[in-house]
C-alpha cells in the first residue's frame, strides 16, 4: 500500500494551461515496484506538464474543451468514484484519483500491486483509499483556519516537511498533517539544514542510544591432520538512536578485546559521515601483519530514525570457540547420527544459551527419534525436519 506521487494544481480558468501545479511529489522506490508489479500493462508517470493537460481535460476544467468529446464524455465513460484513467503517450496512466476542491484540483497516483490488464476492482486495490485519506488530510490542513493567500502559501511551504513525515516514501502513516505539524519543529525552515535522505522525520522524546553486536563464527572442521580447518567471524554493530534534531552528531568507538584479532572488510552504512583510513587499509590483511589496525575504531555518523546496521566486518580469530565432530550413517530408512561437542580451553564458558541444529533436507518429516545425551534435551520440530539440541553452558558433550 504506497503512492507514486502526489499533485496539488491550482484551477486557474483563462490561463493557457488552465491551472498550475502548486506542489508535487514523487516518489522513485515506489514506481520502480510498480514497474515490477504491473509488468507489460506498466505506464510510467509523465512530467507535470503533460499530466496537468491530461488530467485538467479529463475533468473537464479546459475553456476550449466543454464541447461533447466521444472519448470522454460518452454514456459509457460516466464515472462516479473520482478514479481516472488518463491518456499518455498513447497509452493510459490508471488509477489516478482526482477531485476539485476550493479552486485545488488533488490528485494522486495510488500503486496497483499486480497487473493492470484486465483492470482490477477498485475495492480490492487498498491503496486507492489511502490516497483518497492523504488528499483530504492535505485538503484540511491547507484550509483548516486560513484566511488569506499568505497563510495558505506558508502551509503549502511546510509541506515538503510534513509528507516527509506523514508519508515517507510513499506510505501513509498519518493522514492529519495538523498533528504531525504539531510534533515537527519548524525552526529550521527559516534556516534550512539539508536532511540525509535516509531519515525520514525527526525525533522528539527522551534521548537514548542502544548498541548491540553480533558475531557468527563460520566454521569447516575435518578432523583430518592433513586438512586444514578454516573458520571466519561474521560481526555487525546494530544501532537505534533516539535524539532529537535533524542531525544529531553521535560517535561509536569499538575496542578490541586483549589479543583480540584485527577487524578486516569493513562496510559502513551510507549515513557514517567520515571515517580513519588506517580503518578502511585495514581490509583482507594478514592477521600475522603488525601493520594491522588494533583500534579504536571510531564511526561518527548522523543516524536515521529507525534501527540500522552500523557496519558488518569479519575477522580470523586465532581459535573456533567450539570445536565438534560429526557422523552420519544410513541405515535402511534409519539414519544413526554421532556428534561431538566440545569447548575451546581459551573460550569462557558463559554462553546464555547454545543450542546444536541438526536439519534434514529432502527427507520428509522426522517420524520416530531415539537419542541419548550427556547433557540437556533434544526436541524435535517434525513440520521443519529438524532437531534442536538444547545444551545450555557447554563444556564437552556427544
Amino acid at each position: 500500500m504506497a503512492l507514486r506521487a502526489v499533485w496539488l494544481i491550482s484551477h486557474e480558468p483563462g490561463t493557457p494551461l488552465g491551472g498550475t501545479v502548486r506542489f508535487s511529489r514523487r516518489y522513485p522506490t515506489v514506481e520502480k515496484r510498480a514497474r515490477v508489479f504491473n509488468g507489460a500493462s506498466y505506464v510510467s508517470i509523465p512530467e507535470d506538464g503533460p499530466f496537468l493537460k491530461s488530467l485538467l481535460f479529463e475533468l473537464r476544467l479546459l475553456d476550449e474543451d466543454k464541447d461533447f468529446m466521444e472519448s470522454r464524455d460518452s454514456c459509457s465513460r460516466i464515472n462516479k468514484t473520482s478514479v481516472y484513467g488518463l491518456p499518455v503517450g498513447g497509452e493510459e496512466l490508471w488509477p489516478v484519483v482526482a477531485f476539485l476542491k476550493n479552486g485545488t484540483v488533488y490528485a494522486c497516483v495510488p500503486l496497483v500491486e499486480q497487473t493492470l490488464s484486465p483492470r482490477p476492482p477498485l475495492i480490492s486495490i487498498s491503496a486507492v483509499s489511502q490516497g483518497f485519506e492523504l488528499l483530504f488530510g492535505i485538503q484540511d490542513f491547507l484550509y483548516s483556519g486560513q484566511k488569506n493567500d499568505t497563510e495558505l502559501n506558508t502551509k503549502l511551504s511546510q509541506l515538503p516537511d510534513l509528507l516527509l513525515h506523514a508519508c515517507p516514501f510513499g506510505t501513509l502513516l498519518d493522514a492529519n498533517l495538523q498533528h504531525s505539524l504539531d510534533s515537527i519543529n519548524f525552526a529550521s525552515v527559516t534556516h534550512p539544514q539539508k536532511q540525509p535522505a535516509w531519515k525520514a522525520g525527526t525525533y522528539k522524546g527522551k534521548p537514548q542510544v542502544s548498541i548491540s553486536i553480533t558475531e557468527k563464527v563460520k566454521s569447516m572442521q575435518y578432523d583430518k591432520q592433513d586438512i586444514a580447518d578454516t573458520w571466519q567471524v561474521v560481526g555487525t554493530v546494530t544501532c537505534k538512536c533516539d535524539l532529537e534534531g535533524i542531525m544529531p552528531n553521535v560517535t561509536v568507538s569499538l575496542n578490541l578485546p586483549t589479543n583480540g584479532s584485527p577487524l578486516q572488510d569493513i562496510l559502513i552504512h551510507p549515513c557514517v559521515t567520515s571515517l580513519d583510513s588506517a580503518i578502511l587499509t585495514s581490509s583482507s590483511i594478514d592477521a600475522l601483519d603488525d601493520s594491522a589496525f588494533s583500534g579504536p575504531y571510531k564511526f561518527p555518523f548522523s543516524p536515521p530514525l529507525e534501527s540500522f546496521n552500523l557496519c558488518y566486518y569479519t575477522s580470523q580469530v586465532p581459535v573456533p570457540p567450539i570445536l565438534g565432530f560429526y557422523q552420519m550413517k544410513e541405515e535402511e530408512i534409519q539414519l544413526k547420527i554421532t556428534i561431538n561437542l566440545k569447548l575451546h580451553e581459551s573460550v569462557k564458558n558463559n554462553f546464555e544459551f547454545c543450542e546444536a541444529h541438526i536439519p534434514f533436507y529432502n527427507r520428509g518429516p522426522i517420524t520416530h527419534v531415539e537419542y541419548k545425551v550427556s547433557f540437556g534435551q533434544l526436541e524435535v520440530f517434525r513440520e521443519k525436519s529438524l532437531l534442536i539440541w538444547n545444551i545450555g553452558e557447554l563444556g564437552f558433550f556427544y
